[in-house]
């Protein structure tokens, strides 16, 4: 990395000096390059990665922008976001995080941005976005379960299949997203502003003890989504959910969807790394089928 050039790459973006004087890596990331920069101006987090996944970082910060301005979330500042040479790099506040803090209001935060549904209701986001490094449709719609079938699990299994999924996969898969109203026969989801790609490690604590929420990958959407990625892969305290449910109360339907939200990131996870995530999300098809069948 030549840092002189990143240097007068930021300055040239935000119209400000900026003046790298160190960069330390922090690690943690699947996806990007990261680092702490030490500058003139002060400390900030830098995130770096190929010239060709600018878009994904214009995103990221516009997602994090729209985040911020709810008020309701913590969430690193965007500072610029540019390229230099072969390199797309993003610049955020830099902010000294911790694993513990207040997880109770972690989760009532959440519910507060939960509970900002957009005011024509409508599921979407004013762009395409990525999760992970997979691209993310976002097409406004009227309706829930249509677009959560087409942009989020047809739109997988269109991707496994290219990645090699079985095709018993592919058409229990298609099963399921024909079966996929009889999972809201009862629920009628709001578009809620969602983080979007909630697993544990996309939430920490400042050391002030307060909840910081980031790389989000947003839309509008049911906020069972958010909550239910929460559980995938674990990192939430029982604190958290009581937190998220004195303010926003869970549907008693929650338990069985969220399997079927969770499947988006499964097959996400397949898509991007391979191995055995599919027999996992064969294994959650054939459940949820099921449970579509007992409610036929």
């Amino acid at each position: 990395m030549n840092w002189q050039a990143l240097s007068e790459s930021i300055a040239l973006s935000t119209g400000r000096p900026f003046d790298i004087e160190s960069a330390a890596p922090v690690s943690g990331g699947d996806i990007h390059r990261s680092y702490h920069l030490h500058t003139q101006q002060g400390e900030f987090f830098l995130k770096t990665n190929h010239s060709h996944l600018s878009h994904l970082f214009e995103t990221e910060a516009n997602s994090l922008n729209a985040l911020g301005k709810t008020l309701s979330v913590r969430v690193p500042k965007v500072v610029a976001t540019g390229l230099e040479n072969d390199q797309a790099w993003l610049v955020l506040e830099y902010l000294p995080l911790t694993s513990r803090g207040d997880d109770e209001q972690r989760g009532k935060d959440l519910a507060l941005l939960h509970h900002q549904v957009n005011a024509d209701n409508r599921f979407g986001w004013p762009e395409d976005n990525y999760i992970g490094h997979t691209l993310q449709p976002n097409t406004w719609s009227d309706d829930w379960v249509a677009f959560y079938s087409q942009q989020r699990l047809a739109h997988q299994l269109t991707l496994a299949q290219d990645h090699g999924a079985s095709n018993s996969l592919v058409e229990q898969g298609q099963a399921l997203i024909e079966a996929l109203p009889k999972f809201f026969d009862d629920y009628q989801p709001e578009a809620s502003p969602l983080h979007g790609d909630l697993w544990g490690g996309n939430s920490a604590f400042t050391t002030d003890g307060d909840a910081v929420f980031f790389d989000p990958a947003s839309y509008y959407g049911d906020r069972e989504a958010d909550l239910a990625m929460t559980e995938l892969f674990g990192g939430f305290s029982p604190e958290f959910y009581a937190g998220y449910n004195s303010v926003f109360p869970l549907d008693k339907g929650y338990a069985t969807r969220k399997e079927l939200y969770n499947l988006y990131h499964v097959l996400n996870h397949f898509n991007l790394f391979g191995g055995g995530y599919q027999q996992q999300a064969a294994r959650m098809i054939q459940t949820l089928l099921k449970e579509a069948s007992i409610h036929s």
